[in-house]
């Protein structure tokens, strides 16, 4: 990721690399809060302001994926390569689904788009979540 950074023409400071090495090959789909709060214990003095304008331009540079799951939290996802989602209702988990499920749509439903590419959400509830509402089951809570 630095490199494409450095070959971008954005500076290369040592907040947007933190940030970067944050994100890098983290599958959890962090939230802006998350992240903020990561870079945060090594920068202390950044603001969310900056995290934000930072994920911006990641964003924009393709380097970055804005996941619209959650309507009150961003999250973001650094594996831009095509894949689905699966999403907790409870605990708001997101996990990677990395087959390929491909929708074709028929040419009378599609609009008028050209379709550029698709992405799938699978909800439910995850194991812990289960887990934890059978031991409140078990408990009476």
């Amino acid at each position: 990721m630095k490199i494409k950074l450095k070959d971008s023409g954005f500076k290369q400071t040592p907040q947007r690399i933190a940030i970067l090495h944050f994100l890098e090959n983290n599958r959890k789909h962090p939230s802006v809060d998350d992240i903020y709060k990561a870079v945060s214990a090594q920068f202390p003095m950044i603001s969310l302001a900056t995290v934000y304008k930072n994920l911006e331009i990641l964003k924009q540079m393709g380097m970055l994926r804005e996941l619209t799951i959650d309507p009150d939290k961003k999250h973001f996802d650094p594996d831009i390569t095509p894949h689905h989602h699966l999403i907790c209702l409870k605990c708001k988990k997101i996990h990677d689904v990395d087959i390929n499920v491909e929708i074709i749509l028929p040419e009378n439903r599609k609009c008028g788009f050209e379709i550029t590419g698709s992405h799938i959400q699978f909800h439910g509830i995850c194991p812990g979540c289960q887990k934890n509402n059978s031991d409140k089951k078990l408990t009476g809570f």
